[in-house]
């Protein structure tokens, strides 16, 4: 049986024993009444794996014993997901936490012209994306940015070998599919809000080079179109 798997952020080698945040401590004793001896994973999101041991189970401030350290590789395939805040926020929750067990390794949300609302909850976004993540039982833990509007998304300098924009426009598009893997080591798609990109956005992201890609024959919701495009590029 898979040991839990917990986070623990500021991690630094080497540290034989580590004092756990109420959280998380809570969650071992009172939820999963472990007790002293028991062993968990912990992970810093930044590739290190810690298997440890409870030396003192307190509700509060748990103690473990590090007993074996390792470093996972990250996934070879770096994948950039570039999408709009949606009008509904548990939708995009539900595509953080879907982005997130298929492994991308950055999100990036954006305002477009069209986008409906634009508060952000960063703490509690980035949360969703340790408890996906923990869930998913990995230790990379994808980079969640602060909304940028559109423009300046295209602007930024990206180390990206493929740059894709996904949009409804009647227009000519690739299926993203079609591209062979090779292309796809290191991408970023951009996907629009409801009611898609507008007609003036899609020029100027062709402009920085861009390329239109179709997800499918079918229309999708936007966090639909971001975990399609996810699923696609990963695989």
């Amino acid at each position: 049986m898979a040991l839990p798997f917990f986070y623990i952020s500021g991690y630094t080698e080497p540290q034989q024993t580590i004092l756990l945040d109420e959280d998380t401590s809570r969650h071992i004793v009172q939820v999963l009444r472990m007790k002293e001896g028991k062993k968990i994973n912990l992970t810093d999101g930044k590739g290190t794996l810690l298997t440890c041991k409870i030396l003192a189970e307190h509700k509060k401030h748990c103690t473990v014993e590090v007993l074996e350290t390792s470093n996972q590789q990250q996934a070879t395939r770096k994948i950039s997901i570039a999408i709009s805040l949606l009008k509904n926020s548990s939708r995009f929750e539900w595509f953080l936490e879907k982005a997130t067990e298929i492994g991308v390794s950055e999100i990036i949300p954006i305002v477009c012209e069209r986008t409906e609302k634009e508060k952000f909850r960063y703490d509690r976004m980035n949360v969703i994306c340790i408890s996906a993540m923990l869930q998913s039982q990995q230790c990379w833990l994808p980079v969640l940015h602060e909304p940028v509007q559109f423009e300046n998304i295209l602007m930024r300098q990206f180390k990206s070998s493929q740059k894709f924009i996904a949009h409804c426009e009647d227009s000519s598009k690739q299926p993203i599919s079609q591209f062979p893997n090779s292309q796809l080591q290191n991408s970023i798609i951009l996907i629009g809000p409801e009611g898609d990109f507008t007609p003036k956005e899609i020029e100027l992201a062709l402009l920085y080079g861009f390329q239109p890609v179709s997800l499918g024959e079918t229309r999708l919701r936007s966090e639909t179109a971001g975990v399609v495009a996810a699923a696609l590029l990963m695989s």
